[in-house]
């Protein structure tokens, strides 16, 4: 499957343990709950992928990000982080116990972080849609939707390209801005993710993408060529700023 390399580094679990704080203020805790409640609808089809889009950029946009910061306890999450020369370090996020919140909530959540220059390298997604909140430094960040998909390559156009600092919510669907590029623009970045695979039940993708060697189309399409992890990687895990 393309992009397995990469879908285990950023969707598997931590081996570590990690500390689960207890101390949860009332806004955090609607949040998470709400979240999952978000999560669940999107699941089980009772809302469009981009409405679940929405409703979860709106969430990250309410939440108090100190706050947000203490539930998930951050400091020890970012403390496990080993920052590869390529790419993205990863851990697991575990929510302390939350009265109304279920122990096994339907998402996935992690941590990214990365170091000046380094990227989430540019891809789409098929049967996933994933939302994304930076909790500290500074991206370049850059959206495409997903016009078509063939084998080898996926015609899109731009939809977002933006500085994302603290406090900034994105989010990637089969329906809307597909394709994401994160660039770390400070010497250290972090984003908050909640990752839903396997939509409508048909198995997820990942789709690494070349977009220097874009083809341009009519109007502002672009043709693009599909590729291996590790190629990606190598042109776009660490750069001196695209």
């Amino acid at each position: 499957m393309l992009g397995s390399v990469l879908t285990y580094s950023l969707l598997s679990g931590c081996s570590k343990p990690q500390a689960v704080s207890t101390a949860v203020e009332p806004l955090v805790r609607h949040w998470a709950i709400e979240l999952n409640e978000y999560c669940s609808d999107l699941k089980l089809g009772r809302i469009p992928q981009y409405v679940w889009q929405e409703s979860v950029e709106r969430l990250f946009s309410r939440v108090d990000l100190e706050e947000l910061l203490k539930f998930i306890d951050f400091e020890t999450l970012e403390n496990g982080l080993k920052y590869p020369d390529l790419g993205v370090a990863t851990e697991s996020v575990t929510f302390p116990p939350l009265e109304g919140l279920p122990k096994d909530v339907v998402f996935i959540k992690k941590i990214f972080g990365m170091r000046k220059g380094r990227a989430i390298i540019p891809h789409g997604h098929s049967n996933m849609a994933s939302a994304h909140l930076v909790l500290g430094g500074q991206f370049k960040l850059r959206h495409y939707e997903k016009l078509a998909l063939e084998k080898r390559q996926m015609t899109i156009r731009p939809t977002i390209d933006m500085t994302a600092a603290a406090g900034t919510a994105s989010s990637i669907s089969d329906e809307a801005n597909n394709v994401h590029w994160f660039v770390a623009e400070s010497d250290r970045a972090f984003t908050f993710d909640v990752i839903m695979l396997d939509l409508a039940g048909k198995r997820y993708d990942i789709h690494n993408l070349d977009l220097d060697r874009a083809e341009p189309l009519e109007g502002d399409a672009l043709r693009v060529p599909v590729i291996g992890v590790n190629a990606a990687l190598k042109r776009y895990g660490k750069s001196a700023m695209h």
